[in-house]
């Protein structure tokens, strides 16, 4: 991997850690210090991929990598780039992680049953390839 890709995501990661939204942070006070279910979960993560030569990112919402799962969380802007979205789901299930996407009114108004759903995927291996929005 290139050195400058890697300093570009560290130094992308660290700024998107300072903006976290509500919604992240709200998700995030249960996920930390593995306090759900025992798992490990990082916050914005970067997943690395090579395309056309060239290296490159993503950077998830949260990801576990003891079941290969990134987490994403969509507020209004994801509404008008869905194609973005598609594609980069693509490539990451490319990598052989599934990703999970909420809306960030689920995460707001229903965190009960968006943790239930997470602990059914992570405790049943119910984790298709793509999985998108319920």
């Amino acid at each position: 991997m290139n050195k400058i890709i890697y300093q570009k995501a560290t130094e992308a990661c660290r700024e998107l850690r300072k903006r976290s939204t509500a919604s992240e942070e709200k998700l995030w006070t249960v996920l930390r210090n593995r306090k759900f279910l025992g798992k490990k979960f990082l916050r914005q993560h970067p997943l690395f991929f090579e395309y056309v030569h060239n290296s490159s990112f993503f950077i998830t919402d949260f990801y576990c990598s003891e079941h290969k799962l990134a987490i994403e969380i969509d507020g209004k802007s994801h509404d008008y780039q869905k194609d973005y979205d598609e594609l980069r789901t693509h490539i990451i299930n490319a990598l052989g992680i599934a990703v999970i996407r909420f809306r960030n009114s689920e995460i707001e108004n229903d965190l009960p049953s968006v943790l239930k759903r997470l602990e059914e995927i992570l405790t049943h291996g119910l984790i298709p390839r793509p999985l998108l929005y319920k």
